[in-house]
């Protein structure tokens, strides 16, 4: 079900929907400019994805306030991403590709709908998260920097360009770096004095004026210059097929990113407002949305958190502030298109480094450095990677990273002896006496499975005649993890010690049955299987 359909059994605010609609148009108009320019695209392809492709997400989406749109993220991907098959920014054979772009990212997005793996973007862990997208963000600030100086470089990798960005300061341009500055003070200060109003906006607007009254374009502030007028028109994009293939990897990097933000956040107001969320539902928005971003000349659209919490606090609980949203967009790019010429980049600029840098999570950060070291360190690696490497390199080494601290932490699982306690019930302590209950409490696979035969062979020297495994925490065995308990039962046995299994699953039991390990005892709790000892012993 839409959120459409859902909404109309309660009733709507319309004056105050309409109202965040056209809040949603002032801030997507700089945010949209500004990120085509990040991507490498005209502005008019930043627009455009504010028109049928915001449209055609709000009228399929099931969440009623995520808002589809180009985000910083997304634009850094598509220039690291384009750029790394050897095409120039701005060139007609860049453009083309953008657009292609879309299209495979569509088409990953009808995929997972398709096959419902939206569960994937879970594998996307929040270290790599936070550090991918704060990568990305400095990425981003870096650009943004050289376009408030009014410098160029010439350096290709990072560490290497910041430098020659340091030290070409003094050849900065005076007035390009007033204007930019006074539009991040400007935001910043309406922002904390004046929330309710557009900052971006009122910021963009004062700058034009200030910037087309003085004259200061003549003095060395650049301006956006002439943007097309006129709706966007159907175009299938112009490219070989093996810069089709070459698309692929950058647009699962895209819809994972897209997934692991846009569907958390539409889950998380989902949950405070109360109302079922489809998740794939929103895959095929996400999918179809880009499909019309792809055919009408428009860059790729994913989530933006920054836009979906405003239209939150405006009060909007509905989709129709994005249709409101590409109705006013509409209108700017059919009859006022002239009035974009005047822009100054710098002050784009500003109105994206102010909203880029709330990508860079300090505290989140800081909390992986209380909470956990090695995720914290996974974090910083994706962060460096990302300007170091590029993003897909960066994103497939913390991906390892990860999986090798996750592998590193179930090799060591937790274990404990346990003995007898009050009620006859088995609690840990040291073991004591003929019988010994080992706990293992972890799936027993090949990255721990040396760890149970060892703990095992250590209880059995140490005078143990039985030893009672307590399967309960036991969810899984894989295949190395069976011939570890093969083998350490075979052992046992050769030393005349007994080897027996309690509390496992009937699930657990079946596995073992699969994998040919029915000679086991097996009983149904640590009681019973202390009881059989002390009939041993009696017989």
């Amino acid at each position: 079900m839409s959120w459409f359909a859902a909404g109309m059994r309660g009733p709507l605010k319309w004056p105050g929907e309409i109202t965040a609609g056209v809040t949603l148009a002032a801030l997507a108009i700089p945010l949209n400019i500004g990120y085509a320019q990040i991507a490498g695209l005209p502005p008019i392809a930043g627009l455009y994805a504010a028109i049928v492709p915001m449209l055609v997400f709000a009228l399929l989406c099931s969440s009623r306030q995520l808002v589809a749109s180009p985000d910083a993220p997304i634009a850094a991907l598509i220039a690291s991403l384009l750029v790394a098959i050897a095409a120039r920014p701005g060139s007609p054979q860049y453009v083309e590709l953008a657009y292609a772009q879309a299209l495979v990212c569509a088409a990953v997005f009808l995929l997972f709908y398709a096959f419902k793996l939206g569960f994937l973007a879970n594998f996307l862990s929040e270290p790599v998260l936070v550090g991918f997208i704060a990568g990305l963000a400095v990425e981003i600030l870096t650009s943004q920097v050289k376009k408030i100086l009014g410098i160029h470089t010439t350096a290709e990798r990072f560490f290497p360009e910041l430098w020659e960005i340091v030290t070409r300061i003094p050849q900065a341009r005076p007035w390009s770096v007033v204007v930019g500055v006074a539009t991040i003070v400007v935001i910043v200060a309406l922002r904390r004095l004046l929330p309710a109003l557009p900052g971006p906006l009122i910021a963009l607007v004062a700058a034009t004026a200030v910037v087309t009254w003085a004259g200061l374009d003549r003095l060395g502030v650049s301006v956006l210059g002439h943007v097309p007028s006129g709706l966007p028109v159907p175009h299938w994009p112009s490219i070989t097929l093996g810069q089709w293939a070459a698309l692929v990897p950058g647009a699962i990097a895209i819809c994972a990113v897209t997934l692991a933000d846009g569907l958390l956040t539409a889950r998380r107001y989902a949950e405070q407002h109360g109302y079922p969320l489809d998740a794939n539902q929103e895959l095929r928005a996400f999918g179809l949305a880009n499909v019309a971003a792809g055919l009408t000349q428009s860059m790729t659209v994913g989530s933006s958190a920054s836009r979906t919490a405003a239209m939150d606090a405006a009060g909007s609980r509905s989709q129709i502030p994005s249709a409101v949203c590409a109705v006013v967009v509409a209108v700017l790019v059919a009859f006022c298109s002239g009035l974009l010429a005047y822009l100054p980049n710098t002050a784009l600029a500003g109105i994206v480094a102010v909203a880029v840098v709330r990508l860079i999570d300090v505290r989140r950060l800081a909390e992986l450095w209380r909470l956990r070291r090695s995720e914290f360190w996974i974090a910083v690696v994706c962060l460096l990677g990302v300007p170091v490497l590029g993003s897909l390199t960066a994103v497939v080494i913390a991906f390892l990273l990860s999986a090798v601290d996750v592998v590193r932490r179930a090799s060591r699982p937790s274990t404990a002896t346990l003995r007898p306690g009050e009620h006859g019930r088995y609690t840990r302590g040291a073991a004591e006496g003929p019988l010994v209950v080992y706990r293992f409490e972890s799936q027993l696979f090949f990255a721990n499975a040396g760890t149970f035969k060892s703990e095992i062979t250590r209880l059995a020297d140490d005078g143990a005649e039985w030893i009672v495994l307590d399967a309960e925490a036991i969810t899984d065995v894989d295949v190395t993890g069976a011939e570890a308990l093969r083998e350490t039962a075979a052992a046992l046995r050769e030393r005349g010690v007994t080897f027996a299994v309690a509390r496992a699953t009937a699930g657990l039991r079946r596995l073992l049955a699969h994998y040919g390990l029915t000679g086991l005892r097996f009983f149904d709790s640590n009681e019973a299987a202390a009881a059989a000892h002390r009939e041993s012993d009696h017989g």
